[in-house]
């Protein structure tokens, strides 16, 4: 089992949050749909370190990403073109356009490969933030696992109004509450980072199926979590 230390924090961690970030640093660290462990922690590593990329601050200062030429700073062990794509959604997500994703699968990342980066990139990112605003370092990544990807391409994703193919409706892989956010839908092309951002859900914030619900609640109410969540993504410039 990985084991985690929240001690330096002096906050008690509830359980079932201990359980989630254990499970998702498992996850990584397994053979995926279409990248193996070790390109998944690789892909992991290399998004913890794109905010300290001196072209990534260079681009986020910039009218234009394209505007500031140059190269990345890297740990070295994916191609140059991953770098870009992992460093890319990692620090500026908000300004990527389809003219560039275009550009990523013309040099070679199939749509389905680009969608497992995005979840390994902004999973990872979730848990890493909960431990910075616990004032502790990232949790280590673990050794990678042995063993191919499955390589299981979902015949019911089709094309719509996303980039990438998706998964419209699917009582297996999203459950019959009726309810389905396109942040799921977004990595349905690989269901089982759809899964996993499930069960990060249910600990970090709701069940997707619970989110309508105006009385759905935690330690806090829903008017104290959506003020917290809409205060954050202000901050993050999120476009969504």
């Amino acid at each position: 089992m990985i084991e985690l230390d929240y001690a330096a924090s002096g906050i008690p961690v509830r359980d079932d949050l201990r359980a989630a970030h254990r499970e998702l640093l498992a996850h990584l660290a397994a053979p995926g749909t279409w990248w193996a462990g070790a390109a998944r922690i690789a892909i992991a590593a290399e998004a913890r370190l794109a905010p300290r990329c001196a072209l990534c601050r260079a681009r986020r200062d910039a009218l234009s990403p394209a505007a500031v030429e140059g190269q990345h700073d890297t740990l070295g062990d994916l191609s140059p073109r991953l770098v870009d794509v992992i460093h890319r959604i990692r620090t500026d997500a908000g300004r990527l356009t389809r003219a560039w994703f275009d550009g990523v699968i013309a040099g070679g990342v199939t749509d389905a490969e680009y969608v497992e980066i995005v979840a390994v990139v902004t999973m990872l990112a979730g848990v890493d933030f909960f431990a910075r605003a616990l004032g502790i370092d990232p949790f280590p990544l673990p050794a990678p696992t042995a063993g191919a990807p499955s390589r299981r391409r979902p015949a019911n994703a089709a094309v719509g109004v996303a980039w990438v193919p998706v998964i419209a409706s699917d009582a297996d892989l999203y459950g019959d509450a009726g309810f389905v956010p396109n942040i799921l839908r977004a990595l349905s092309l690989v269901p089982e980072e759809v899964r996993m951002l499930q069960r990060l859900s249910e600990t970090h914030y709701l069940p997707f199926a619970r989110i309508p619900d105006p009385t759905a609640r935690r330690t806090l109410d829903r008017m104290q979590m959506e003020l917290v969540a809409g205060r954050v993504s202000a901050l993050n410039q999120c476009f969504y």
